[in-house]
């Protein structure tokens, strides 16, 4: 795409940027209030990606590291600390013993819900905006 991309508006700019601006601002919350959990804002994301795997999916280290975004080996070194920290277990899958699963102890699933509810108040306080943007998407 050139720089100048037909078509686009100075309205299409203003909600691509305000939508950058709520997604940096929910980030924002998000990292601060993992740190206040005593988390650090990556493993808040591991674990949140563990519990909130699709149906019928194992959280595995391989499928950790895809929801993260992030290589194999640093998915392993992330579910080290995690179960260094007393946060995950690591259990062999009955059907594939080679598989490891990871699995949340009480503590992390405590921190986890606590998260949680936070979150979702502060996507509740973004929606309008957000909703606005997305609904505008495709018109001009």
């Amino acid at each position: 795409m050139g720089r100048n991309a037909p078509g686009l508006t100075d309205r299409d700019y203003r909600r691509l940027a305000e939508f950058r601006f709520l997604l940096r601002r929910f980030l924002a919350f998000s990292e601060a209030a993992a740190t206040a959990a005593g988390l650090t804002p990556r493993q808040h994301q591991a674990l949140l990606a563990i519990k909130g795997m699709p149906e019928g999916v194992a959280p595995t280290i391989g499928h950790l590291a895809e929801r993260l975004a992030i290589r194999p080996h640093s998915a392993v070194e992330l579910a080290d600390r995690l179960e260094q920290a007393g946060l995950v277990r690591r259990t062999h899958d009955p059907a594939d013993r080679r598989r490891v699963v990871l699995t949340l102890t009480p503590d992390a699933q405590a921190r986890l819900a606590a998260l949680s509810a936070e979150h979702l108040g502060e996507l509740r306080r973004l929606s309008p905006s957000l909703l606005a943007i997305l609904e505008h998407a495709d018109t001009k």
